[in-house]
């Protein structure tokens, strides 16, 4: 069965972007959901916002219901081409050093006179005592 269902690239996917054919893909799925556009409770600009692209990140956000994601099993249409989606590169910043020295010395430049002024008092009332 598997090697029936019909595989699409996104560009073949993005084609079908207005009111007249309308195909999304979400979890690796490609749904024509033209004929549903009329009633999707959302309206059909949603719909026809979330295609070009993997709207799986918005459908999921939006939180269907199990019946609404069982209705799209009457829509689906064949397989998304994943490998043909570029890889999204993910933005790792260079390591950072924990504190810079600058940090360090605004920090003791606080500190050094609470502990001077805490010594102060705590001399003053030990030192009444005894």
């Amino acid at each position: 069965m598997a090697s029936n269902v019909k595989v699409y690239t996104l560009e073949e996917v993005a084609k079908h972007n207005n009111k007249k054919t309308c195909w999304i893909i979400v979890s690796g799925k490609v749904y024509d959901v033209t004929p549903f556009l009329e009633d999707h409770p959302g309206g059909d600009e949603v719909l026809i916002s979330s295609t070009e692209r993997d709207a799986t990140d918005e459908f999921e956000f939006v939180g269907h219901s199990d019946s609404a994601k069982e209705m799209m099993k009457k829509y689906y249409i064949g397989d998304f081409d994943k490998p043909a989606v570029p890889v999204k590169q993910n933005y790792n910043p260079p390591p950072q050093q924990n504190q810079s020295p600058g940090f360090t010395i605004k920090i003791l430049q606080f500190l050094v006179p609470l502990l001077i002024l805490g010594l102060a008092f705590g001399l003053q009332y030990f030192g009444k005592r005894g």
